[in-house]
């Protein structure tokens, strides 16, 4: 087992609520099609969306990049800016979904700081539980079924590359974690408890370290499948009410417990061929129901 059982269960909820909490946030954009901040989605046609993910790829790869270089130079700072200014972006996007938009830019604006300069797990996770689903309302309107497999496909091959062959995203996460500013939902837990162990002639303690562990969960494992969730969501013009839209998160997250369960500790697993698998079971149990 990866982490223990109940910083497995912890975790798994922050994704689910996060996935419930993103197709919220893209249902409410798809019957109110304006972002704030005057943000304008780009315009493609229907034949076109076959083919958007493409750019959403070369992006991805070119941020990734870019990220690797600001770690591997030491422009911490401007890391932490950057990391700033896409808090706040996303955070007020997804707000403004549940609150006026002035309200939305400024508490965005408070979380983003609060996140980034004086972080705390609460803080962190409660971010990262709404971050998502403003780039699901931003880009599941330019995509269709049949690319956002392609995309899911496509990331889920990446990741493997990336954490088992070239360990890139392992450098990564890690230069994360010591900048304390990671993509992502992140719970430390304490591993190792103190014992006592009575002998027959003297009362003798045994103490074991307690040792603090983190379970992880990056920013594309929890924003790939909402985005894929909130495409069929549209696609199929389902309610967000109905059953079927909470299918693909569920089995979603039945595929990662899946990998925390039968996972090994201290090891990196590229957790997105797990996602992905659960994602395309849950759209195909849609599409029989």
């Amino acid at each position: 087992m990866k982490h223990n059982l109940k910083a497995i269960v912890i975790i798994l909820a922050l994704f689910f609520v996060a996935q419930i909490v993103g197709l919220a946030v893209t249902s409410a954009y798809i019957s109110e099609p304006e972002l704030p901040l005057n943000i304008e989605r780009p315009i493609v046609t229907e034949e076109q969306k076959s083919f958007t993910f493409i750019p959403i790829v070369i992006f991805i790869l070119l941020a990734t990049g870019i990220v690797l270089l600001l770690f591997k130079f030491g422009f911490l700072k401007l890391w932490k800016y950057w990391f700033l200014l896409s808090v706040w972006f996303t955070l007020t996007i997804s707000f403004n979904a549940f609150i006026a938009e002035k309200i939305a830019i400024f508490l965005a604006l408070v979380f983003a700081l609060w996140k980034v300069f004086k972080n705390n797990v609460y803080v962190h996770n409660f971010t990262e539980v709404f971050i998502y689903g403003a780039l699901a309302a931003i880009f599941a309107p330019i995509l269709n079924i049949t690319s956002g497999i392609i995309l899911l496909l496509f990331i889920s091959l990446y990741d493997y590359i990336a954490v088992r062959k070239t360990k890139h995203m392992v450098t990564l996460a890690e230069s994360q974690n010591k900048t304390k500013l990671f993509a992502g939902l992140m719970l430390p837990y304490k591993k190792g408890k103190k014992t006592k162990v009575i002998a027959k002639t003297a009362s003798k303690i045994i103490t074991k370290k307690t040792k603090i562990s983190v379970a992880i969960l990056g920013g594309g494992d929890i924003g790939f499948p909402l985005l894929f969730a909130g495409i069929v969501m549209r696609e199929l013009q389902l309610s967000l009410f109905s059953f079927k839209v909470f299918i693909i998160p569920i089995c979603a997250a039945i595929a990662l417990f899946s990998l925390f369960y039968f996972g090994k500790d201290k090891k990196y697993y590229p957790a997105m061929p797990y996602i992905t698998t659960g994602c395309l079971i849950g759209y195909l149990l849609v599409y029989l129901l």
